[in-house]
């Protein structure tokens, strides 16, 4: 039963789809692109950041130990 569902809900929504007549402008990709980017680069940032402060603890941690 399972399988025949898993068959049969696909086929449905594909044979019940209609057209959208949108129109995407080239200014809503450049759009979605800087966005893409943007979260990339808050990314990187965030885990820098974080990664700086892991790192310090770790040096102070060896450095209280050698002594």
């Amino acid at each position: 039963m399972k399988q025949y569902f898993l068959y049969l809900v696909p086929t449905i929504l594909f044979l019940l789809t209609v057209p959208a007549h949108a129109y995407l402008d080239p200014g809503t990709g450049s759009i979605i692109l800087q966005a893409i980017l943007g979260f990339i680069a808050a990314s990187i940032a965030t885990l820098s950041f974080y990664w700086n402060k892991v790192k310090l603890f770790f040096i102070k941690l060896i450095k209280k130990n050698n002594k």
